[in-house]
């Protein structure tokens, strides 16, 4: 699996939180990467959507060839935990791709043809704490897939 995101990570609040439940997840065999882009500064000589197009130009050049992007958007579908947690198997042959976008949000040119747009929120998340949100769904989809009690 891996998320994708714009913008560098911040280490000090949420990464600490992010990287352990990647590390949760990598302890059941499977392969989670985390991987950005560099954010475009909005304003100035760059309209609004020019910026959002630039980081989908980015975001794609970035993901692998082969995978299944899933966009995450507040307007996207919500799923139930065991909604979200039948769909990760599918997802992850060959690979699930989850995207974030900064601060603007994804270029619609970048989520027409995703595979999924899924919504964590129908409210507006911080990029951060959305990669940490992300990352405890997907551990507890898996620890649901494992037989693992930890999701009750």
């Amino acid at each position: 699996m891996l998320v994708l995101a714009v913008g560098r990570p911040d280490r000090e609040r949420f990464g600490p939180l992010f990287d352990d439940y990647a590390e949760r997840i990598r302890r059941f065999g499977l392969a989670f990467e985390a991987r950005w882009v560099p954010e475009v500064r909005a304003g100035g000589r760059f309209s609004d959507s020019h910026v959002r197009e630039r980081e989908a130009r980015a975001l794609r050049g970035a993901l692998p060839e082969r995978c299944n992007v899933i966009a995450l958007s507040p307007d996207g579908t919500s799923f139930t935990t065991d909604s979200f947690t039948r769909r990760l198997e599918p997802w992850s042959q060959p690979l699930a791709a989850f995207v974030l976008g900064g601060p603007l949000g994804l270029d619609p040119s970048f989520r027409k043809p995703t595979d999924t747009v899924l919504s964590l929120s129908p409210m507006t998340l911080p990029h951060e704490l959305a990669r940490v949100v992300l990352a405890e769904q997907i551990y507890r989809a898996v620890t649901i897939l494992r037989g693992v009690p930890y999701h009750k």
